[in-house]
């Protein structure tokens, strides 16, 4: 919620996208963000659409055990995590909520929420650790899991201008 924070979380985006640009001499055409208390993923909102404009997808991450930010966008209005939610859920550090200061970047500035089975995040986490031998946490693995999930890849498709994706790794 820290204005200074979000802004400073958004140089994760200028490096990301410089480095992308400089690999692969194109930009990014989606990228995934994990999903708390937004402080993160709004820095980078910001940051992406000042540098990409609409060409690019922003898409967040957030697991289904803690789907606030997916039911705020989703009803177009700031929620809460429900009164009966156990908060449960291996992604321990997306456990936070969206607040007065990033809840508008959310709702003005991104295409898409998607939310992954805790299954998903553990497999994903496993992946990364196995194949790019990195360790990270479960809430990191909440974006590398919407980048596997069936419903993400369905609807963002090479035809439909989707080739390069990248994936924030928080945590």
């Amino acid at each position: 919620e820290d204005p200074r924070v979000i802004a400073g979380q958004g140089t994760v985006c200028l490096e990301f996208v410089e480095q992308v640009r400089e690999i692969a001499g194109k930009d990014l055409d989606a990228v995934i963000i994990p999903v708390g208390g937004d402080g993160l993923a709004s820095g980078n909102i910001i940051c992406l659409r000042g540098l990409l404009g609409d060409k690019v997808k922003i898409i967040l991450a957030e697991p289904s055990e803690l789907d606030d930010a997916k039911r705020s966008f989703t009803e177009g209005k700031l929620l809460k995590h429900s009164p009966d939610n156990q908060l449960n859920s291996v992604a321990d550090g997306l456990k936070t909520t969206l607040g007065p200061n990033t809840w508008p970047v959310v709702r003005d500035l991104v295409d898409d929420i998607f939310t992954v089975s805790e299954e998903e995040i553990l497999r994903a986490t496993k992946l990364v650790w196995e194949r790019l031998k990195v360790a990270i946490e479960p809430s990191a693995g909440v974006g590398v899991a919407v980048a596997r999930n069936t419903e993400f890849n369905q609807k963002y498709t090479r035809d439909k201008g989707i080739e390069n994706v990248g994936i924030i790794l928080c945590g």
